[in-house]
Formats: C-alpha cells, sequence, structure tokens
C-alpha cells in the first residue's frame, strides 16, 4: 500500500516574518512515529512542507495528514485535491480534536485525541475496507508503542536531527494552553517505560538531543529515573520544564548531570494577577529569580516565554519585561501575544463575553491580535510585542545580558549563543539551501558543552578553545 503522510507548513512559515531557520531546528515526530505502526510492505513517503516543497502529483491510497490551527486551510485545501483524486483522506491533530465538524467534510476519516490506539485500529480496518468516519482515542498509554520510523525523516533538513519525545501532554492545565483540548476526557500526562525511552536515546547517533516534551521535568519518578540512566552517556540536550520542578528537590541537578545544557520556561508573565486568571497555578508564588540563578549556576541556558496582552497588561509590560529578561540573563526569549486558540477555556470565556474578533486561523499564531484587549489597545499590544522582540534581540542587550553572568567564559558563551541564533540570518539561510545544516550542529553542541572549572582559579573554562 502506498502511504502519504503530509505536515502542511504553518501560515506564520511563510510569511515575511519567517526565519527558516526557526522551521529547520528538529523533526516534527507525530507522522513517523504513527508510520511506526504500518506494515513493513507499506510505501511510506513523509513530507514536512517546512523543509521541503511539497509534491502533489502523486496518487497513494492513503493520504494522511497532520492538522494544526495556522496551517488549517492549506491542510484543507490538500485533503480536497487529493480526495478529488479519489484518494483515502484522514486528518488528525490538535485542530481536528478542537474542531472535528470543521474538519469533517474534508476528509473520509478524522482522529480525534492522541492516536497511538486509534490508528493501528484504522489501519485494520481499512485493509478490510471497512474503515470508520471517525475514530475516538479510548487508551492513553505508551508501554507498547514501537520505534519511531526515524528512516522516513530526511536528516540533512534539520539543525537538530535527534529530536525525541518520551512523554504526552502536560500535568499542568492553563487556561490558555491548546494542549489541553487534545487531552481532554482522559490522562493528560503520562510517559513512555524509563528502559523503553533509554533504548530510544540509545539508537540515536551523535551527541544533541532535543526533547519536544512539553514538560521534560513534569514526572518526577520518570525524570530521575531517565536522568541517572543518561548520565555517562555523553549526551548533550535540550527540553522544557515549569518554574516549580526546577524549584522542587534536586531533579535539575540530575538533569544537569545527565547533560541539559539548555532549558524552555514559560515565565508568562510577572504579573501574579495574570499567573491567577490564566490558571498558571504552577508559576504563582513561585520564585523566579532563585530558579534562574539555579540554571546558570548548574550551566544551563534559559530561553524564556512570555504572553503579552493578558487582561492585566497595559502599556508597560513590554519595556518591563524585557529590561527583567536582559537583567536576569535569560539566553533567548519567545514572546507571544496571546491567542485563544478553540478547545481552551481561555476561548470559551472569551466567546462566551463576545471577545472573539473572527475564525481566520490563518491569524491565530500569536503574532496578530484576534480578540478585543483590555488594558491597552489592539495596536499596542500588535506595536509593543514588536518592539519587544527588536529590544531584547539588539546587540546592546544581547552584550548586557550576558554579562550578568559571574564568569566571562559563561557570559561569552550567552554572546555566541543568543548573537548566533538571532543576528545571523544570511548564513542560516545559506546553510538550509545548500543542505548544510548538519555541518553547524558541532559549533552548537560546543556552545552548549559543559563550561567546566579551573581548578587553579575560580573561573570557568570555555569549551570551546578559540576563545579558552
Amino acid at each position: 500500500m502506498k502511504i502519504k503522510m503530509i505536515l502542511p507548513a504553518l501560515t506564520e512559515a511563510k510569511s515575511p516574518y519567517w526565519r527558516p531557520i526557526k522551521y529547520s531546528l528538529f523533526p516534527p515526530l507525530g507522522l513517523a512515529t504513527l508510520a511506526a505502526y504500518c506494515s513493513p510492505d507499506d510505501e511510506i513517503d513523509l513530507q514536512d512542507e517546512h523543509v521541503e516543497v511539497l509534491n502533489t502529483d502523486d496518487h497513494p491510497d492513503l493520504v494522511l495528514i497532520q492538522v494544526y490551527i495556522t496551517n488549517a486551510f492549506r491542510a484543507y485545501a490538500i485533503a480536497d485535491a487529493y480526495r478529488a483524486k479519489g484518494c483515502y483522506v484522514c486528518l488528525g491533530g490538535l485542530h481536528v480534536t478542537s474542531l472535528p465538524d470543521e474538519a469533517m467534510p474534508h476528509a473520509d476519516s478524522i482522529f480525534i485525541g492522541p492516536g497511538e490506539d486509534s490508528f493501528p485500529q484504522f489501519l485494520k480496518d481499512f485493509r478490510k475496507k471497512e474503515p470508520k468516519k471517525i475514530y475516538r482515542n479510548q487508551e492513553r498509554t505508551l508501554d507498547a508503542i514501537p520505534p519511531v520510523r526515524r528512516d522516513l525523516i530526511k536528516r540533512s533538513h534539520y539543525l537538530v536531527p535527534n529530536s525525541i519525545v518520551v512523554s504526552r501532554g502536560c500535568p499542568h492545565h492553563c487556561d490558555f494552553c491548546y494542549k489541553d483540548a487534545f487531552f481532554e476526557g482522559g490522562k493528560s500526562f503520562y510517559t513512555q517505560k524509563v528502559d523503553a525511552a533509554l533504548a530510544e536515546i540509545d539508537r540515536l547517533p551523535g551527541r544533541h538531543l532535543y526533547f519536544l516534551d512539553d514538560h521534560l521535568l513534569g514526572n518526577n519518578r520518570f525524570a530521575t529515573a531517565l536522568f541517572d540512566g543518561m548520565k555517562g552517556m555523553n549526551r548533550v540536550f535540550q527540553g522544557a520544564s515549569t518554574v516549580d520542578a526546577i524549584l522542587r528537590g534536586d531533579l535539575i541537578e540530575k538533569a544537569a548531570a545527565a547533560g541539559m545544557r539548555s532549558v524552555f520556561i514559560g515565565f508568562e508573565t510577572l504579573n501574579s494577577n495574570n499567573l491567577s486568571q490564566s490558571n498558571k497555578t504552577q508559576n504563582l508564588g513561585r520564585d523566579y529569580n532563585a530558579a534562574i540563578k539555579r540554571l546558570h549556576d548548574l550551566g544551563i541556558m534559559i530561553n524564556g516565554s512570555f504572553v503579552f496582552g493578558l487582561d492585566d497588561d497595559d502599556e508597560t509590560v513590554f519595556d518591563r519585561t524585557v529590561e527583567w529578561a536582559v537583567k536576569q540573563a535569560l539566553t533567548t526569549c519567545t514572546y507571544h501575544i496571546l491567542t485563544p486558540y478553540p478547545g481552551t477555556r481561555l476561548f470559551k470565556d472569551m466567546e462566551r463575553e463576545d471577545r472573539i474578533l473572527h475564525h481566520e486561523w490563518d491569524k491565530y499564531d500569536t503574532r496578530q491580535v484576534v480578540y478585543k484587549t483590555k488594558g491597552l489597545s489592539a495596536e499596542a499590544l500588535k506595536k509593543g510585542y514588536d518592539k519587544a522582540y527588536t529590544d531584547f534581540y539588539s546587540w546592546k542587550n544581547v552584550y548586557l545580558a550576558s554579562i550578568q553572568h559571574d564568569s566571562l567564559k559563561h557570559a561569552i558563551k550567552h554572546f555566541c549563543y543568543a548573537g548566533g541564533w538571532k543576528k545571523f540570518e544570511p548564513l542560516w539561510n545559506f546553510m538550509i539551501k545548500t543542505k548544510g545544516l548538519n555541518a553547524m550542529l558541532p559549533l552548537l553542541e560546543s556552545i552548549l558543552s559543559k563550561v567546566k572549572k579551573d581548578p587553579k582559579s575560580n573561573e570557568s573554562v570555555s569549551p570551546f578553545p578559540a576563545i579558552a
């Protein structure tokens, strides 16, 4: 059987603000995970439109398309075109789960929720020529999940080809989180068996791993065993956590010992009222400064995430947030305009209050205002958001954030990472076009490598000789 698997490009990936490197960082694993349930005799073509030109001249027996909110209309158009040719088309993903009635007319079958149990059942039904219109997830477990079909991933198209996911969902329930709707009606957070996760890591070549889990430290018992098992593997990895998990116990120390060198943290806001209104309870009453110091003492760089446009925000929020991030020596920052995704509590609340401006999903990219604001105008929100990015990544602030570190070598490491990530777009574009991203990986690993202490001084020794 010929099977086509497609991840259509997000609309923002084709916008004037598109940074090709952002969408070439690591391979998404959703479709490659489902491909593992197919027969070895099946001929599978997996395409990620973010890193390659989509070929639609083929005529597969089965087409699977993964749908997010800002690629929804693109996904529907692709689905309609394949159905017109007589192909059987399936749609699944976050947006389909949130709005199944919208997706239904564009598909022969749709998948609601995670597909680890429903997709194998669909394949059995399809081969018997008895497929159902709707498949709903029933069981939440990763105990028997087969290895990801990494042979289908075009590794040369990505900077960090070793992406990995060892859990599903998140133990927290923020009102604006898109993922909550996906796991509604069952367990919202569950993990692989530790041995299976370690075996998957062991199969990956090279050193660098990129954990795509929403909360890598979300289950203390699992994460402890995982990091203990990884210790000595000589890995370097990046992942996501919460402030609460970093402050609790010694789990972050175990992560650092296993090779964690960079962490994504959803600070979201410096305003406790906003945290409370968003049900961001894992951040309430937590000492951001203490968490940041703990990470820096361990040599872990920080990518801080912030949301603008919460109801308690005013026009001073942008400068205050940028100034705080620079003083706290955050290596990188990701800013978002508050976006009410369908299926979230935020969307339901705003819809009830008549605050949703439109359903043009292409614009729900966290860069545009799609709801009626409070506290500041839509124009001020958009202008402040754009300015926050420009200000934080100015050479001046990259430098000022770098020198906040106690060690000169840590400062240099910070400067190289932040500057390299944001200030060398022509180089990244050239490496992408020439399929040379993998050649940049050793440099990234060098910057991420642990800064070792010089036994003869209080200074740290840089991991790269040119600046040691």
